[in-house]
């Protein structure tokens, strides 16, 4: 027996999908945000500012 599905999407359907797909690029987005300076930290990079009181302790000394 060979199954083929109908080439019909319901409009209701496809709107769903386009809802979820937005979701979860801006949940992606939200939780890569709210995390950022853990990933910065991970990969090596300092803040700007890390940058700055390092450059500003050098001049005191």
């Amino acid at each position: 027996m060979h199954f083929t599905p109908l080439p019909y999407l319901d409009p209701g359907s496809g709107s769903f999908i386009i809802q979820i797909a937005i979701a979860a690029l801006l949940g992606l987005g939200v939780a890569i945000r709210a995390s950022w300076s853990s990933i910065k930290k991970f990969f090596g990079m300092k803040s700007k500012s890390a940058d700055e009181e390092t450059d500003s302790d050098d001049a005191q000394n």
